[in-house]
């Protein structure tokens, strides 16, 4: 018998989750199988029951979950209840366990793309204070990063971001037109929200005029392959980092979890990277 893994989320049914383990089973050599349990919000409850009756090994957890599956587990990680929300979930001993790879995934896309960056000498501006962004400042803060400021249309929402951080970290909530104009103070900018994204392909959340030379800038928009805002950044002598890589790591980072094993995920990267070119269904 083989390893069951899943996704639950609404709507997930065009989700490239099963794709990229598939690709990971085959690379260790495991048996097993990740199906879709898309879930309507009112039948969370219920399939959660299911789950556990049919023993599945470990699940993933997308929009709108991350937050509402936490009652239903029997722990939650440290990292995960900082962020206060949970995208993978591992069945140990009968219990379920909540973890969160986003940002983690995140960071190690960055470190794989550029290893010559020393996060604890980065001064960071995160645009967006979603889900998305949450786990991001809390894994680069625990990374080290010693600036963190957060740039977001609800100022709110960006002081709540703001309460994540950790350790030395210094963190200041500016508006969008604030960090427009302040720009070239950040080492690496890294959007989180889904301006830009298929098929509001030409948004763009900020122009990148005062940009650093040689700054890094982030979008975590996978699809189109390469969103306005990376475009501009490259105009301007800027490096990239698209959203590509942070999906295959936070899945690779949930696989690690399942399966105690280590995935060196790098080739996955490529191989999805080409796909998503050739606009073919991964």
């Amino acid at each position: 018998m083989g390893y069951l893994f899943g996704l639950v989320g609404y709507p997930a049914r065009d989700s490239k989750s099963p794709w990229i383990h598939e690709q990971f089973l085959k690379k260790q050599g495991e048996q097993g199988a990740y199906r879709i349990f898309e879930t309507s919000p009112d039948a969370l409850e219920d399939k959660l029951q299911a789950l556990k009756m049919v023993e599945v090994d470990g699940f993933n957890v997308t929009v709108p979950y991350k937050e509402e599956i936490i009652p239903y587990l029997d722990e939650v990680d440290s990292y995960a209840s900082s962020v206060g929300a949970v995208n993978t979930v591992h069945v140990q001993d009968g219990k379920w366990i909540g973890y969160n790879t986003d940002g983690k995934g995140y960071v190690r896309s960055l470190l794989e793309e550029y290893p010559d960056t020393n996060l604890k000498k980065t001064q960071v501006l995160i645009l967006g204070a979603g889900g998305a962004a949450r786990g991001i400042y809390r894994a680069l803060a625990e990374a080290g990063a010693p600036v963190i400021d957060i740039a977001n249309r609800t100022a709110s929402r960006g002081e709540a971001l703001r309460k994540l951080r950790c350790g030395s970290t210094e963190s200041s909530v500016l508006s969008l037109e604030e960090a427009e104009e302040d720009l070239s103070h950040y080492d690496l900018i890294v959007q989180t929200t889904s301006v830009g994204m298929t098929p509001n392909e030409s948004g763009q959340i900020i122009s990148l005029r005062n940009v650093k030379p040689n700054a890094i800038v982030s979008d975590i928009v996978y699809k189109p392959f390469e969103t306005s805002l990376l475009k501009e950044a490259k105009n301007r002598g800027a490096r990239v980092l698209n959203g590509h890589g942070m999906l295959i790591y936070q899945a690779a980072l949930a696989f690690e979890q399942w399966t105690e094993t280590f995935v060196e995920a790098n080739d996955i990267v490529t191989k999805f990277e080409q796909q998503l070119k050739g606009d073919t269904t991964c």
